[in-house]
Order: C-alpha cells, then sequence, then structure tokens
C-alpha cells in the first residue's frame, strides 16, 4: 500500500522587493529540496506578489515509517534554511 504525504508551506521573504528576487529565492528553495530529498516540489500559490510565497511538497512511498520521517526532515530543512518566514503550514496524508 502507498503512502502519499504532501505538505505545503506560506511564507513571507523579508526584503524583497521584486518578482525577480522572490523567483530567484523561491527556485533556489525548490531545487535544494528537490535534490535534498528527492521529492516532488512546486510553487503553488502567490506567484505574482513579491513578499509572499507557497510551495508544494508531494511524497510518496510505501513505507509510512519512512514517509513520516521524511516529510519531518523536509519540514525542518524547510523552516530552517529556507531563507523566508513560513505563515502557515499544513500536513496532508492522503
Amino acid at each position: 500500500m502507498s503512502v502519499v504525504l504532501v505538505l505545503t508551506w506560506e511564507f513571507r521573504i523579508p526584503g524583497c522587493r521584486s518578482l525577480k528576487h522572490k523567483r530567484m529565492t523561491v527556485r533556489s528553495l525548490k531545487d535544494r529540496v528537490r535534490h535534498r530529498f528527492n521529492v516532488s516540489i512546486a510553487e503553488t500559490a502567490f506567484q505574482d506578489i513579491h513578499d509572499r510565497g507557497e510551495i508544494t511538497v508531494a511524497l510518496v512511498t510505501s513505507d509510512g515509517r519512512l514517509a513520516e520521517s521524511t516529510a519531518d526532515k523536509v519540514d525542518r530543512f524547510v523552516v530552517e534554511k529556507g531563507g523566508c518566514v513560513i505563515t502557515h503550514s499544513r500536513r496532508e496524508r492522503v
């Protein structure tokens, strides 16, 4: 049986004054998360607001413990090394 976890973070980027800067910050975060954890990740909201963003990660595995452990690591990474201020997060098991 497969386990699917979806994690979403809404965030602010302090000091961001342009969409170009925001896109660079979001792209960097997405690339680092994808490379480090081998998960699917996308920017899912606020694309046209320069100081706000939302990213969503999807994780699929057959092991529930592995899914939860990986989700915890991804969450910690985004919060600590994302370069943004998390304003809201949610985790769903689908």
